[in-house]
Parts: C-alpha cells; structure tokens; sequence
C-alpha cells in the first residue's frame, strides 16, 4: 500500500494534467468557433483572457490559440487596413457592417499584440518564447498582408513597427533578456528582418540614451550587445537570398536586398552603441570580437578610432586589445597612428605575467613585433625591457618570456650587440637604461646589455636557467614557435616535475652497508656478551 504523501502527489498530478488538458481543449474550441463563423467573432475575448492566466500552461495555450485566430485572419484579409479609427467612430459613422467587423477585429488584434509584447517579460521563458514565436509569426503575415495602404510602384511593404515594438521589449532595462535574444537569432537570419532590426536597434540605443542622460545601464547594455554580436552578415551580395517578406515589385532596388545598404546600418548600430560610456567588463566582450565581427563588416573601419582610444585609456587587459584593434586599422586600413609602440610599450610591467589576458597579451605583443622593418631602438627597448621584468617573473611566465626575447634578436641581428656587449653584467647598478622613460626613444636599451638573462642562468629552476643559458651560445636562425609555450602554468610544470623517474645520484664512490662499518660488529657482539 502506497503511503498517503504519494498518493496526494499523485492525485495532485493528475488534477494538474486534467485541467491542462481541458484548457487546451477549451481554446482550441473557442479558436475554431471565431474562425468558423463571425456569429462566434466574441469567443476572442474569452481566448485573450487565458493570455492573463497565471498558469504557465494556460498561457502558453492562448498564446497559440492567438496565433492561430489572427494569422488566419490576417491571410483571409479580415482586419481592417488601413489608418485604424476608433471603436466609437464606426458606430457613429457611415461604416458597411463589413468594415465594422474589419475595424473591430482589428482592435482585438491590437489588443492581442500588446498583451504578447507584455508577455515576452513574463518570468517563465516557455511562455516569454511562445509570445515571441507568436509575434514574429504575425510579422510574416503582415509582410505578406499589409494592413497599410501603400503604393506598390513607390513604397515597400514590411511591418517595421511591430517589429520595432519586438525589438525594444527585448532590449529590456530591468531584465536579462539574453536567453530570448539567442532564441531570436533564428530571425536574423532572414535579410530584411536583420535591416530592421539593425535600424530599429540604433533607434532605440539613440532614444534610450538621451533619456536617461548618458547614464551606465549595465542590464540594458548587456541587452543591446547580445543582440548586436548574435547578428551575422552577409560577405556577399549574392549570398542575401533568405527574405521573409518577398517585394511584389522592384524588389532588387529593395534597401533591405543591398549588401551595401546593410553595411551602411551595420555600422550606424554599432557607433551609436559605442559612443556612450559603457562599463568596463563590456569593453572586453566588444574588443575581443571587434577584429573578426565587426570590423570586416563596416563601410569604413576607421571610424572606430574614437571608441578604440577611449577603451585604450580605460588601462590593463582592456588597453590591450583596444590596441589590437588600433593595429589592424593601421595594418590593413592605413591609419596613421604614431603613438601606437609607445602605448604598447607602457603597457609592459610587472602585472602583465598574473593578468587573465596574459596569453593574449603576448601573442598580440609576437605579432605586433613581427615585422622586420621596426627601428632597432624600438625592439632594443622591448627585449631589454622584458629582460628587467623577467628578474621578478613566475617561473611558468620565464619559460615564454626568454624565448619571446630571443626571437626579437633573431629578427633583429642588430641587437645581438646587447647579448655580446663585453663586461656587460660585471657592474649592473651602472646599467643606462631608464626603466622609468615611458618612450622607448629615450630609454637608452641600446646602450645596455641585457645582463638580466646572464642573471637568470642562476634561477633555481632548472628549466629556467637552462632556457636562459642559450644566449652563451651564437642563436641560430630558427625561431621559437611561443604559442606552445603561451598558456602554460604552474600546475603543469609541477605536474610534469612529479611524472618524472627519481635518478639515483652516487653519493660515496663505494656503496655503505651499515652505519659504522666494522665498529657495529663490535658494539652488537659487546651488548651480546652482557
């Protein structure tokens, strides 16, 4: 016999299933009847109000009786088109009992979308999804059947309000909505959809903004760039076949079908985004996509110089991938920035062997130093400035950093003179270089050595010192590939300090047997006599 708590859990169940079941039913029911025949037209007031239901199954019931009534509705052309008049003024006015249930239909369906754009904050996410599925369904009708009147030879029919409305419920300034926001990236995936969104995101961050005087709104931020980095454009015009809304005429001269167009949008989203002051941890989610998803995708890249010389001075991880940004616009997009060396220069202290970013860091550092036409001075200045930093560094950090500096004299034969300088590290506190000179100009690298290597020959690890002791020998040509070495860490040298077999070391040249040798015979024979 089953105990009492699970038989009431069980009864419980069932009721629960029962009264879904039957909700279902009921709606499924009323939707077919208003459908069936305009007798039945009030039944729609009735399938509303379950949208207000507090159960989540019912709710989610209605929200697709709803679809269902207004998408066949919209497709039979049974809503008003047109500017929408007032309830009242069609009872007084000279309306056809036609239009009077065109208009009054229409009011339902008004009603319907505000109480779904509501529901898409609702505290459940199956019935925030539902509403949203519900709302891009009537898009598409819309897009197909136009509830305004325009001139087909001259305009272009898509429901841009609704979406507007669509896209600001999702751009919430209380509430995470980044789980709907990956659920809406589906529908980016159409060509207009994406225009729109792109122009009505902009829209909103502009209106936003301005309301709430510039102030940070890290929800809603974080909002905005979910919505921002889900969308993927197009690399060509070819490629943007995927429409929602066909154009019934001179769709090709449509703005929503030009790749140019949309870069053009692309790039009005992002810089209104990027102007505000934005709070530091989304400086990094920006900067760490900004050279694969943003830049390749604007009409003129360097227009981002303003955001990236504001994110340069916000200091640490967040200055060094602003300059990686900086660097590709300069590579690629002819920027003139002469400062650029010096700034990556400053970044370069002792933080740089803990920070998160360090890896990073140093692969952009790799690639930045790569080419082979740098003044010798600059690359003296790095190499030696390295050199200084690596007297204090964590043993895993040394095992980069060393090589790191080897291959910047393998590039740079010139500055062989600071491994070779003669009597180099026999007075180091008469060194000339100025660690504190933030211009690597005027640091005096090349008059140094870089002794601090000669130093680390004496490091107690023995990975360390024999990583360092490669400078006593002439460098060959082959560079270190570092990415092997970039994301190495104590836990695993220590591990792989343990998996290696103890050597036996000779201690004496003829193995002992005992303690004392022939005195233990003696001493064990004296306490046997006693």
């Amino acid at each position: 016999m089953a105990p009492p708590g699970d038989t009431n859990v069980s009864v419980e169940k069932t009721e629960k299933q029962t009264q879904k079941k039957s909700a279902k039913k009921e709606l499924n029911r009323k939707a077919e009847l208003v459908l069936e025949s305009r007798k039945h037209a009030n039944d729609v007031f009735d399938v509303l109000e379950y949208l207000q239901s507090e159960k989540e199954e019912e709710a989610v019931c209605a929200i697709r009786a709803c679809s269902k009534i207004f998408s066949a509705l919209l497709e039979r052309g049974d809503l008003y088109v047109g500017q929408l008049p007032k309830e009242e003024e069609t009872l007084a006015a000279d309306y056809s009992a036609e239009d009077k249930y065109k208009v009054w239909m229409r009011h339902r369906y008004s009603s319907c979308v505000q109480q779904l754009l509501e529901l898409m904050g609702h505290d459940e996410y199956q019935v925030e999804e539902a509403a949203l599925c519900a709302l891009m369904k009537f898009v598409e009708m819309e897009g197909k059947h136009s509830l305004l009147k325009v001139d087909w030879d001259e305009h272009y029919s898509f429901p841009r309000e609704l979406l507007k409305s669509v896209v600001q419920h999702l751009l919430s300034l209380e509430k995470d909505m980044s789980l709907l926001i990956s659920r809406f990236q589906e529908y980016l995936e159409f060509e207009d959809i994406r225009y729109y969104v792109m122009a009505s995101v902009n829209e909103n961050v502009a209106k936003v903004m301005q309301k709430t005087k510039e102030a940070l709104l890290p929800v809603y931020q974080n909002n905005v760039f979910a919505l921002l980095s889900n969308i993927n454009m197009p690399s060509k015009e070819s490629e943007m076949t995927n429409f929602q809304v066909k154009q019934e005429a001179k769709h090709e001269e449509w703005k929503a079908a030009k790749l140019k167009e949309h870069k053009r949008a692309f790039e009005r989203m992002w810089l209104g985004f990027l102007k505000h002051k934005l709070p530091s941890s989304m400086y990094k989610k920006v900067l760490v996509i900004l050279h694969d998803s943003i830049l390749p995708h604007m009409s003129k890249p360097t227009l981002m110089i303003d955001f990236l010389t504001a994110a340069y001075d916000v200091g640490g991880a967040i200055s060094l991938l602003a300059l990686n940004g900086l660097f590709i616009l300069i590579h690629q997009h002819n920027l003139d920035y002469p400062d650029f060396y010096k700034k990556l220069y400053s970044l370069l202290d002792p933080s740089i062997f803990h920070v998160k970013y360090r890896a990073r860091f140093f692969h952009l550092a790799d690639l930045f130093l790569s080419s082979s036409h740098l003044p010798v001075y600059l690359v003296a200045a790095f190499a030696k400035r390295l050199s200084r930093l690596a007297l204090t560094a964590p043993p895993q950090a040394l095992l980069m950093v060393i090589p790191f500096i080897c291959n910047l004299i393998r590039r740079h034969p010139s500055c062989r003179v600071l491994i070779h300088r003669p009597s180099a590290a026999e007075d180091p506190s008469e060194d000339p270089y100025l660690m504190e000179e933030e211009d690597p100009a005027k640091c005096c690298a090349l008059e140094s050595s870089l002794w601090e290597l000669q130093s680390l020959q004496k490091h107690y690890h023995p990975n360390v010192a024999k990583a360092a002791s490669v400078v006593n020998k002439p460098l060959c040509q082959q560079e270190v590939d570092i990415n092997q070495l970039l994301e190495v860490s104590a836990f695993e040298i220590f591990e792989k300090e343990l998996k290696n077999k103890a050597k036996t070391i000779p201690l004496e040249f003829e193995p002992a047997h005992s303690l004392l040798g022939r005195n233990d015979e003696v001493v064990g024979m004296h306490f046997a006599l006693e």
